[in-house]
C-alpha cells in the first residue's frame, strides 16, 4: 500500500475520514516514523561492530561467485542488522547481499521488503580507506520510501524518506541532523562529477566527454549518492556492475532530497535480475 503524503494526511484528519484503507495508510505512515530511530540505532551498531575489525585483525577474507571479497565484518554487520529488523517488523521479509537469495517465484509478488547491504565497499574496507558504509533501505512497489546509510570511519549518517525529506548528522560535531536539498543540474554549467573509486570505465570518459568538468571525484560505496543528495555533487553516473542492495538507500536519500519534489531516478528494485542496468544519477 502506498504511503500517503504529510498534507493528505493531515486532510484526511480535517475531514474526518475512516475508510479502512486511510485507517491501514495513517497506520504505515505512523510506523514509518516510528521506524527510523530503530534502523539508524541497528545501522550505527553494526557500523561500530565493523571498525572493531580494522587494524590488523584477521578478517577471515573469502571471494564469493562474483570474485567480490567477503570478510568476517560483513557477516557480523549482516547478523546485527538481521536480528534488528526481523524484531522491528517480524512480518516484512529481507534481502541482503551477505544472506541467500529468495527466488524471484518467491519474491515476486512483495510488496515491500527491506534491502541490505551490511558493508557497502568492502574492498575499501580492506585496503584501509574510510569510504565504506552501512545500507539498509525499504522498498514499495519497487521504489525505496526509506533508506539509511551510515559511514562507520567518520560517524556520518545520511537518512531520508519519502515522508520527511533527507538528512545528513554528522555525529562527531553535530547535536542533531541536518535537512539536505539538491535540485537538478544544469548541464551546461561545470560539473562535479562523484564516481566509483575501484570501477573505472572507458564509458564513463567517452560520456563525460561531452560536458564541461569542473571536478572528478572518486570514492567508494554509496556515498557517492549522498554527495549528490547534500549538493556537493551534480552528477553520479555509473556504467559498470551494481546491484540492487549497493544502491538502494542512497537512491532514497537522493530521491527524497528534492526541494519541492522528489528527484528521480531510473532505477528500479525486485526485478527478477538483481543487476542493475548502467544509470546516471543527478539529471532530474
Amino acid at each position: 500500500m502506498a504511503v500517503i503524503s504529510r498534507t493528505t494526511f493531515r486532510l484526511m484528519q480535517l475531514r474526518n475520514i475512516h475508510t479502512p484503507a486511510v485507517v491501514a495508510a495513517l497506520a504505515l505512515l505512523a510506523k514509518l516514523h516510528l521506524m527510523l530511530p530503530k534502523l539508524i540505532e541497528a545501522a550505527t551498531f553494526a557500523g561500530q561492530s565493523i571498525l572493531r575489525f580494522r587494524g590488523g585483525m584477521d578478517l577471515q577474507i573469502q571471494l564469493k561467485a562474483d570474485q567480490s571479497p567477503l570478510t568476517i565484518a560483513d557477516q557480523t554487520a549482516n547478523d546485527i542488522i538481521d536480528k534488528a529488523l526481523k524484531k522491528l517488523t517480524p512480518n516484512i521479509p529481507i534481502i541482503s547481499e551477505e544472506s541467500t537469495i529468495p527466488e524471484y517465484s518467491v519474491r515476486k509478488d512483495w510488496s515491500q521488503f527491506w534491502l541490505v547491504d551490511p558493508l557497502d565497499g568492502t574492498k575499501e574496507f580492506i585496503s584501509g580507506g574510510d569510504d565504506f558504509t552501512v545500507n539498509i533501505a525499504l522498498i514499495e512497489n519497487g521504489v525505496p520510501i526509506l533508506g539509511v546509510v551510515y559511514i562507520p570511519a567518520t560517524d556520518v549518517l545520511y537518512y531520508g524518506s519519502r515522508e520527511g525529506g533527507s538528512f545528513k548528522w554528522d555525529r562527531k560535531s553535530e547535536k542533531e541532523p541536518k535537512k539536505i536539498t539538491s535540485t537538478p543540474v544544469d548541464l551546461d554549467q561545470p560539473l562535479i562529477v562523484v564516481e566509483s573509486k575501484s570501477h573505472k570505465s572507458s564509458d564513463m570518459d567517452h560520456y563525460l566527454s561531452s560536458f564541461k568538468i569542473k571536478e572528478r571525484i572518486e570514492i567508494g560505496s554509496s556515498i557517492k549518492f549522498c554527495l549528490v543528495a547534500e549538493g556537493a555533487a551534480h552528477i553520479h553516473p555509473r556504467f559498470t556492475a551494481t546491484s540492487e542492495w549497493d544502491t538502494a538507500a542512497g537512491d532514497a536519500i537522493y530521491r527524497y532530497s528534492g526541494v519541492s519534489k522528489s528527484r528521480q531516478s531510473p532505477l528500479v528494485y525486485n526485478k527478477e535480475d538483481l543487476r542493475n542496468p548502467h544509470y546516471i544519477i543527478g539529471i532530474s
